[in-house]
């Protein structure tokens, strides 16, 4: 294997404050906010690197201009679909109301607010109507689970994050039926009818997971500044460097690094089956023939969701799944495959070895192989000695050291990427 390193083209940070009060201040936001006006400031998406950040500006704006913000977990059925739940949700984010200085309403119910012109039911968080506005606080980027012109953002959040679990498994059923792109929009539209929704605060993030734009969108603009600032992060998104792989070795999922476990953007598997044929090509991304995933992380607390996407697993990953939040996810999301559990061995040796074999290939030493921490992680990766030849004709990558032996410690487990 050999240290890899994919060079991208970073732009300065945005100063998130200001560029939180700019835009505020630009749509005419705050003159629309009487003194005294409740606030509820939307937020609960995983993998937002500056989110804590994010919030804390809206809610320093907020105030600015005489409100008294509150913050409503928008997560669907997240956390276990419990209000504690939710709420610890948030405070992994470093988003509590110390922290915040704001007061954090976590209920899960719901008011059905109407039907969409499909005979889908739209349900949105009680608390957030009983306020005088709404914030919606998301980052846009691909979905895991559709392609099309919209993906995950400001108009998802008012779907299935404010819709809780109602909202949410009443989303799912009815995009399996119609198609997500097409409820989304429905139901978003009939939300911004009839929600006190204030403006939109949507971030897009570079290659790296930095922080690239903050936009604040008023609400009769959110759909069409979506799909403007969903081709911006479509271009940023971060890829694996080659497109033929043997083996993807995967060292964490979780619902941290994305809302499938494992991005299907990136892995070229989607949450509604996927085959591993070697005699047929993926129909998007990368084509990977098999996957070995080594562990859950810690911010996941045990929901393994997206284990599905995996040939190959260790015991200690299976030992680590909380089986009722990964069935609660999966069951939501109408993606029962997406938490199955799939072959695992003891030792990330014999697991690498089996996947290997499975290959059935002439040589194993010609194997394509690429490590990675994890699909949010794409910066810094090691590849196989069968990549070489491409290495050395591109440009945007970096070889870091000499091919070397896989490196394994006294368990017969991998070290860390170095």
């Amino acid at each position: 294997m050999t240290s890899l390193r994919q060079k991208y083209a970073r732009s300065a940070p945005p100063d998130i404050p200001a560029a939180v009060r700019q835009g505020f201040e630009s749509q005419n936001i705050l003159a629309r906010i009487k003194p005294g006006a409740r606030i509820a400031v939307a937020a609960g998406s995983r993998g937002i690197t500056h989110i804590k950040e994010i919030v804390a500006a809206v809610i320093d704006t907020l105030k600015s201009a005489g409100a008294q913000p509150f913050i409503v977990p928008a997560m669907g059925s997240h956390g276990g679909a419990t209000p504690e739940g939710q709420a610890g949700v948030l405070a992994e984010y470093g988003i509590t109301e110390a922290h915040m200085k704001a007061p954090i309403q976590a209920a899960m119910d719901v008011e059905r607010i109407g039907t969409t012109e499909d005979g889908v039911d739209v349900y949105f968080s009680a608390e957030a109507l009983r306020a005088d506005g709404i914030v919606v606080v998301n980052r846009i980027k691909p979905h895991t689970d559709f392609s099309g012109a919209i993906g995950s953002g400001i108009l998802k959040m008012l779907v299935i994050g404010l819709g809780k679990r109602m909202g949410a498994a009443t989303f799912h059923a009815a995009a399996i039926r119609l198609g997500y792109e097409r409820t989304i929009r429905s139901i978003a539209r009939l939300s911004l009818k009839s929600a006190p929704i204030l403006c939109g605060v949507a971030s897009i993030e570079n290659q790296l997971h930095e922080t690239a734009k903050i936009a604040v969108l008023r609400p009769e603009e959110i759909e069409q500044r979506e799909e403007e600032l969903f081709a911006e992060s479509k271009h940023l998104m971060p890829k694996l460097p080659f497109d033929d792989i043997d083996l993807l070795i995967v060292d964490r999922i979780g619902k941290n690094i994305s809302g499938a476990g494992m991005d299907p953007n990136i892995i070229g598997r989607r949450v509604q089956g996927f085959s591993s044929s070697q005699a047929e090509k993926a129909p998007m991304g990368a084509n990977i023939r098999r996957i070995f995933a080594r562990e859950l992380t810690p911010e996941t607390n045990g929901n393994a969701i997206g284990i599905g996407f995996a040939d190959f697993t260790t015991s200690r990953l299976v030992r680590a799944i909380d089986y009722r939040s990964t069935a609660v996810n999966a069951l939501t999301a109408l993606t029962p495959q997406s938490a199955k559990v799939p072959i695992f061995f003891d030792t990330d040796r014999e697991a690498i070895q089996q996947a290997l074999l499975s290959l059935a290939l002439p040589d194993i030493r010609q194997a394509k192989v690429i490590r990675i921490a994890d699909t949010l992680s794409l910066g810094e990766l090691e590849v196989s000695e069968a990549y070489q030849d491409q290495i050395k004709k591109r440009a945007d990558l970096e070889a870091v050291n000499g091919a070397g032996e896989m490196k394994f410690d006294v368990s017969e487990n991998l070290l860390p990427i170095a």
